[in-house]
């Protein structure tokens, strides 16, 4: 077996085991959002829409894109860079996709588009990582068609590309996780409240309303589309997880005397 094989079985072990010591100690259970809105139905249902939705739209956008690489229309710089060169196209990509989705997903809360799209998408109201693709192939193929416009547009560096397909796979599988696992000071940190959490989007699809953010909640804070309780309800889910794991984790008694 080749090294490579080997990490790669090492990097799934090692998320595996994390998994389950998560579900076994409780800590999974502590930082539910909405602790009883789990619904076996609905995750029967989303399996199916997802395997549809990837099967399209994952076709269609790569079709697209391997035809745009093929007539030049797309392309990258192969050569190395340095670190501020990758981060600085990293945050172009970035903040333009945050502001893409933003408009685009407003545009899909008005009629008839959200019947049309959004509204299968918004089927589960605790959302979980299947939600992610749980989507109109129309849907999907708007959103993940920002890449191949993006690198139509831009030319830039093949590690910066490396960055952008597992940026896109990490943050929709958190934001739907139905899990907080951001710290309690994180909304009140100037530098990290403008990043959104997963108790920010959940929210979204419990109420259908505001909190309209992909990546970041610039747009949701200059817009007014922010959920004014958004913030409070963060440091309840916070408490919570905080006051579970003081009963899963007691202090020994031994370590009260002095």
């Amino acid at each position: 077996m080749s090294g490579e094989h080997m990490l790669r079985l090492w990097l799934i072990l090692f998320v595996a085991i994390g998994i389950v010591a998560g579900v076994v100690s409780g800590y999974f259970k502590a930082r539910k959002i909405q602790p009883k809105g789990f619904k076996w139905k609905i995750l029967r249902n989303e399996a199916i829409i997802a395997v549809v939705t990837l099967t399209v739209s994952g076709t269609m956008i790569g079709a697209a894109t391997k035809w745009l690489w093929a007539h030049g229309v797309i392309s990258s710089i192969a050569t190395p860079a340095a670190w501020w060169q990758i981060g600085l196209e990293y945050v172009l990509y970035f903040f333009l996709f945050d502001t893409y989705f933003y408009w685009l997903h407003r545009w899909m809360h008005k009629e008839p588009v959200y019947s049309w799209v959004h509204k299968l998408h918004h089927k589960s109201t605790s959302p979980n990582v299947l939600t992610t693709l749980s989507v109109n192939p129309l849907e999907s193929v708007i959103n993940g068609g920002f890449v191949p416009l993006f690198l139509s547009v831009f030319t830039i560096h093949d590690a910066t590309m490396a960055l952008i397909l597992p940026t896109n796979i990490i943050m929709g599988v958190y934001v739907h996780s139905g899990y907080e696992f951001m710290p309690r000071w994180w909304n009140k940190s100037w530098a990290t409240k403008w990043f959104i959490t997963a108790t920010f989007h959940d929210q979204h699809h419990r109420y259908f309303t505001g909190n309209f953010g992909g990546y970041t909640t610039i747009w949701d804070r200059l817009c007014g589309t922010m959920r004014p309780k958004f913030e409070s309800d963060f440091d309840k889910v916070k408490q919570r997880s905080a006051a579970k794991a003081v009963v899963i984790d007691p202090v020994p008694v031994s370590d009260t005397v002095s």
